[in-house]
């Protein structure tokens, strides 16, 4: 259902892929500093405990190991490579990547080795659920000959709440309960409903570029942001979650910079939830040299 997706993202020719997705590094510092974001490393994070006792690496050692061999271009790898790189990618808890470079092996090469064990090897084999980052940022990296993908979500901004109180779980709800937020929450359920009554390749794209589109962008603002911006509770709550929000998207965009930075000119595709999107293109819209592109042409 996603192969004619993949085909139109392929056409674009991307050099770097970024992924709404939590690093290792960021990771361990979410656990170290775990009395300020209680759960956070739980929800979003790879465990990449059992790699780094695997290979005696901590974070630093794997990702120094990835970038001493990645320094060295190499467009045929041997399987024995490969399979030592998505070792260390799951080291670094990088596990999208590591999918770059087990679906880069020959479908007879994918299994444990030493370096590889069978317990490592069935991360990479799963029989749950994946979601973009996988089905189409993984895939299409493998795809076109790309060595990775890059993590650029970040929650070091969730402290900008202030103190989790009663206070949240009181106003939150009501500040989402207004006709936009309904409206959003109505056609993204008729979105879902057509792929999952009529499922075809057409309707995947389709459902892709009503996700893009302008109108999306500002059912997403006006019923949960721009709401949230306007309230007016002694406790400020909106606009302590919307400080939150602008911090995060904002360190999201410093990380695409950051990632794209030594390599000038070059085409990125960032895959990232709906509600993100308008502030990518106002961020990113403010940085020299970044063009954006229009994803209902790239995806037609």
């Amino acid at each position: 259902m996603f192969d004619p997706l993949l085909d139109k993202l392929a056409i674009w020719q991307p050099d770097l892929i970024a992924l709404e997705g939590l690093g290792g590094a960021q990771c361990d510092y979410l656990r170290e500093f775990a009395f300020a974001y209680e759960g956070t490393a739980e929800r979003y994070c790879f465990d990449a405990e059992p790699a780094r006792k695997a290979l005696g690496l901590n974070q630093a050692g794997a990702e120094a190991a990835i970038e001493s061999i990645l320094t060295e271009p190499a467009s045929s790898r041997s399987p024995a490579e490969r399979r030592n790189l998505a070792a260390l990618f799951l080291a670094a808890g990088d596990r999208a990547s590591a999918m770059v470079q087990w679906l880069r092996l020959p479908e007879e090469e994918r299994h444990a080795d030493a370096v590889l064990t069978e317990e490592l090897a069935k991360t990479l084999a799963p029989r749950t659920r994946l979601n973009e980052n996988y089905v189409i940022g993984a895939q299409l990296a493998a795809r076109l000959g790309l060595e990775r993908v890059h993590l650029v979500d970040d929650h070091t901004g969730d402290r900008a709440t202030g103190p989790d109180t009663d206070a949240f779980a009181e106003a939150m709800p009501r500040i989402w309960d207004n006709e936009w937020a309904k409206v959003n929450r109505r056609r993204g359920d008729e979105w879902i409903a057509r792929l999952s009554d009529a499922p075809s390749p057409d309707a995947v794209i389709d459902t892709y570029i009503a996700y893009n589109s302008p109108e999306a962008a500002e059912l997403a603002i006006r019923g949960d942001f721009g709401a949230a911006a306007a309230d007016t509770g002694a406790a400020r709550v909106g606009r302590r979650y919307l400080a939150y929000w602008e911090t995060r998207n904002l360190r999201m965009v410093a990380n695409i910079r950051e990632a794209a930075g030594p390599h000038p000119g070059i085409r990125v595709l960032a895959i990232v939830g709906a509600s993100h999107k308008p502030y990518y293109e106002r961020y990113l819209g403010m940085l020299s040299e970044t063009r954006l592109a229009d994803v209902a042409e790239v995806l037609r």
